[in-house]
């Protein structure tokens, strides 16, 4: 019989701050070796639970305790942090906030070199856990320089030096282009199978963490928990749709068809459920669904022709890059990581300069316009709204744009409190920033754009570690400024997801070349383009295959039609 490693007994925690406990009556066991999924809602109490697995709670945020909490026979309260460390490796969203050394070397060594390891058993120590995630020809490197599933892979080699039981995984995937992400999903798996260590992964993505098996998902919800089963026997139920978490899209696709889906169906593994009694029920149901195509405005609004740039005379990150984009679209940005999407942006918006071609807006060259004169048709939202923001209030951040213009207060405060309206912020004109939700401040960063009227709008990973609930919020904020203000939507995005349900038209850029041009069911139902751009295939695709449907590219829009309609 398995030991048990970690275990809540009838667990509620409130911060000191609240008046409401945000763990209420947990009880969870955990067994060595096992791989736990958990996954719930923003608010949901998941953060606080990860916080009392690995020490901080009660070590670093106060609050009262009822119940007991054992990580690996170890009382937190009492073991303090270190004591905790010494059994639970945490990797963390942000990994560049866990990296201290110079050089990936000295980054996995620093645990050690606490712990005063003689230098010879450092070394080797280092050259294993590297080789064991495949870093070890980056040693030397600078952690500031690597991309972003290789400063996961440093992360991980660091929490495996002091050889801890537990592997704790903070949303792995919230940084990583779709092939990265399925790679560190692949890499996870594969230390759980070698060290047989207990792992713990907290991710809102679930399709894209079953692609390899877990042997439990628990599903938190208002701080208690709703389920803890297989996936297969969660994957027949309704919890996660109640509970605002995204379903696998061939899940709800079959759902949709109004097929039953038993749990010794196999239902977790697109690539091995048994579809014997649902194939016909998802082929009738696909050829009921009426096709819409979706009306386009045929005025060309921005051209992007033959653009190259090279931040090194040698080495160009584009290379003659020509599309153009209608007025009135939404349109995606997809690659891998380092593909040249951001520098794309940045050309677009006159940052940096091309070495060669043209970027045209309404036919006129805007080659000799200045950044502020292109601010006035284009607007960027970066992802993380704390590099926008310089303001300490609400009001004053939306109207700095316009001061620096030299507008009339009167016109100042007739211009804030539409874009305040128009953002659903008006009821915070006069809060604080800090006193804001992540995506309020998204929010607010948007509407510091819009007050300017631009026609075209950047967002550079929009949706970047939001929960379904947010993400289908702000996207639906994103949908209206489209519709009813007739803005143009560029976003450059990881999410699969948001590229097939909300855009039109996407463009793919592959080593710094446009390898596609298309709309973006065409190219998540071609594993080519997918392959080579490090996308994913919507699992759509293969179950569109494995009932036959050979208009694999029309059923994934059917299937976002009829999604986009019930969910209306």
């Amino acid at each position: 019989m398995k030991k048990e490693i970690i275990q809540f007994t009838d667990f509620t925690f409130k911060y000191r701050t609240q008046k409401r406990p945000t763990l209420k009556n947990i009880n969870l066991t955990i067994y060595e070796g096992e791989k736990v999924l958990i996954v719930g809602p923003s608010g949901s109490g998941k953060s606080t639970l990860v916080h009392c697995i690995n020490g901080l709670i009660p070590n670093s945020y106060e609050g009262e305790i009822e119940g007991s909490v054992l990580i690996g026979d170890k009382n937190p309260a009492k073991a303090g942090i270190f004591g905790i460390s010494q059994v639970v490796g945490t990797v963390m969203q942000d990994t560049d906030s866990q990296f201290i050394g110079l050089t990936v070397g000295e980054d996995i060594a620093f645990a050690m070199e606490n712990d005063c390891v003689p230098q010879d058993n450092m070394k080797d120590t280092v050259k294993k856990c590297a080789s064991l995630v495949g870093v070890d020809s980056l040693l030397e490197h600078a952690p500031s320089a690597l991309s972003g599933g290789q400063k996961q892979r440093v992360a991980i080699a660091g929490i495996m030096t002091n050889d801890a039981d537990i592997l704790l995984f903070d949303e792995p995937l919230a940084n990583l282009d779709p092939a990265t992400g399925k790679y560190a999903i692949e890499l996870i798996d594969e230390i759980h199978h070698t060290t047989n260590k207990t792992i713990v992964i907290i991710e809102h993505r679930l399709e894209d963490v079953l692609h390899r098996p877990v042997d439990r998902i628990v599903v938190i919800g208002d701080g208690t928990i709703l389920a803890d089963t297989t996936p297969d026997e969660l994957l027949s139920l309704s919890t996660l749709k109640e509970n605002g978490i995204r379903e696998p899209l061939y899940i709800a696709a079959i759902k949709y068809a109004g097929a039953i889906i038993k749990p010794n169906d196999h239902p977790s593994d697109i690539h091995s459920i048994n579809l014997q009694y649902n194939k016909d029920k998802v082929k009738s149901w696909y050829q009921s669904i009426e096709k819409t195509e979706p009306a386009m405005d045929t005025e060309e609004l921005l051209s992007i022709q033959n653009l190259t740039f090279s931040y090194e005379e040698e080495e160009p990150v584009l290379s003659d890059i020509s599309f153009s984009i209608q007025k009135g679209e939404m349109i995606s940005i997809v690659g891998r990581n380092g593909a040249g999407k951001t520098t794309l942006s940045k050309l677009i918006c006159g940052f940096i300069r091309p070495k060669a071609g043209t970027i045209t807006y309404k036919g006129v060259d805007m080659a000799g316009e200045s950044i502020a004169q292109r601010a006035e048709k284009i607007g960027l939202v970066m992802q993380n709204p704390n590099q926008m923001i310089s303001k300490p209030m609400i009001f004053d951040e939306v109207a700095l744009g316009l001061r620096t213009r030299g507008y009339e207060e009167s016109a100042v405060k007739e211009k804030v409190e539409h874009a305040l309206t128009v953002c659903g912020l008006y009821p915070f004109r006069n809060w604080p920033i800090s006193a804001l939700s992540f995506g309020q401040k998204k929010r607010v960063t948007i509407a510091s754009i819009l007050v300017l009227e631009p026609e075209i709008l950047i967002l550079d990973e929009p949706t970047a570690g939001q929960d379904f609930k947010h993400y289908t919020e702000i996207m639906k904020f994103l949908e209206g400024l489209n519709k009813e203000l007739g803005i143009t939507i560029i976003m450059i995005t990881h999410d699969m997801h948001l590229m097939l349900e909300y855009t039109n038209h996407t463009i793919v850029i592959s080593a710094g070349t446009l390898l596609a041009n298309d709309r973006p069911a065409k190219i998540l139902t071609t594993p080519k383009i997918v392959e080579e751009a490090n996308l994913k295939v919507t699992s759509l695709y293969y179950l569109a295959e494995a009932c036959q449907i050979t208009d694999t590219t029309g059923f994934a829009e059917s299937f976002i039609q009829y999604d986009r309609k019930v969910n209306q």
